[in-house]
């Protein structure tokens, strides 16, 4: 079984709570500034909104909150590779960036999760 001794868990979690933190302002950018669907911003912003509810206990370090963000996560990496596929221009990289950031809290989460150290 591999390891992650050596690693200062407090790395994964920096990562977790800086591509959280991330996904919630490009969120907002996004349907508000950068590319919203109508000009002058559009409702879909609320999608950031379950981004808020884990928020507190990552930047915390609760091991469950860890988990159980890992599930909601990939809405939005789901959201992320939908709207690169489809949307063209400066939409599309967005939803690259977003899909990006997904998986950069999901993998800092679950290594932070699994590693022994962290105890």
């Amino acid at each position: 079984m591999h390891t992650l001794k050596g690693i200062n868990p407090a790395y994964y979690r920096y990562a977790a709570s800086a591509s959280l933190i991330a996904l919630i302002f490009l969120g907002v950018a996004w349907e508000l500034w950068l590319a919203p669907l109508r000009p002058g911003g559009s409702w879909l912003v609320l999608k950031v909104l379950p981004l808020l509810l884990p928020l507190f206990g990552i930047l915390h370090g609760r091991v469950y909150t860890y988990r159980w963000s890992t599930l909601l996560i990939w809405l939005y990496f789901t959201e992320g590779v939908v709207r690169a596929w489809s949307d063209m221009g400066l939409a599309a990289t967005l939803g690259m960036l977003e899909v990006l950031l997904a998986l950069v809290f999901f993998a800092a989460a679950a290594l932070y999760t699994r590693n022994p150290e962290r105890l």
